[in-house]
């Protein structure tokens, strides 16, 4: 073998995973594509390169991961245990895992020595809840996602004015991060639900129509925007996975 072909074998491939044109690219092939066969093509033809579902297990949870579990029951499912959850989500989390019969589901932890530097007492939620998310979700899904070239997301338009204008297909660094429900109603998902049978999350019925952490989570007015019982009380709409934290202090990364 001549030291050409070794160069060859030896080069590091440094290409990105995916690129804008990729994302716009897909985003243009399914134009138009019902969710369903959408997930079909891009799961069964290897489109996505190896991909994982990022789910809460919260509200509307059930739809995704039925969708994604009617086309590949082995899809990783990834869940931040942020140790901060209402029992009665982890408690969902197991039945809806044994009902849509899921077989790769991942718990994904905060590091313990980042707890320990950082929020000692538990209670950080309280009076920084951006550091808060950092090391309880955002940090521990980089390393969750390590090896994945593309993730599943839950996010719906209506949910907030923030995610009004969403892609299903977007760019996260070189991965994708993929928003099959992006353009589903309110009154689309209560219909999948119904037609399936799908199992609700009881905090869905005492008042929180969106379910995050139990500290950070509070109940919502008939008619308020489903997202405006997250963090009541604090300028701050998401966790920091999907939007990066703008807090202006040196001693927090910004993601």
């Amino acid at each position: 073998m001549g030291n050409a072909a070794l160069r060859a074998i030896d080069r590091l491939d440094l290409t990105p995973r995916f690129t804008l044109v990729d994302a716009a690219r897909l985003n243009e092939r399914f134009r138009g594509v019902d969710t369903q066969e959408m997930l079909r093509v891009a799961l069964g033809e290897g489109l996505l390169g190896e991909v994982a579902v990022v789910s809460s297990f919260g509200a509307e949870s059930a739809a995704l991961l039925h969708l994604v579990a009617s086309v590949d029951r082995s899809v990783p499912v990834l869940f931040l245990d942020t140790g901060k959850h209402f029992p009665e989500t982890i408690a969902y989390r197991d039945e809806l895992v044994r009902f849509l019969g899921l077989t790769d589901l991942r718990i994904v932890l905060p590091d313990a020595e980042r707890l320990a530097a950082r929020d000692e007492s538990g209670l950080r939620w309280s009076y920084d809840p951006d550091g808060c998310c950092e090391i309880r979700k955002v940090e521990p899904l980089v390393r969750g996602l390590a090896g994945f070239d593309a993730s599943f997301t839950g996010r719906k338009a209506f949910q907030a004015a923030t995610r009004a204008n969403l892609p299903r297909f977007e760019l996260d660094g070189d991965r994708l991060k993929v928003n099959p429900l992006i353009t589903w109603s309110k009154e689309e998902l209560d219909a999948y639900f119904t037609t399936h049978d799908l199992p609700v999350n009881p905090l869905v019925a005492m008042g929180y129509p969106s379910i995050g952490c139990q500290p950070c989570t509070n109940k919502v007015a008939p008619g308020e925007d489903p997202r405006s019982g997250r963090w009541s009380g604090w300028n701050k709409t998401e966790c920091g996975i999907h939007t990066p934290i703008p807090d202006g202090d040196p001693n927090q990364p910004v993601f």
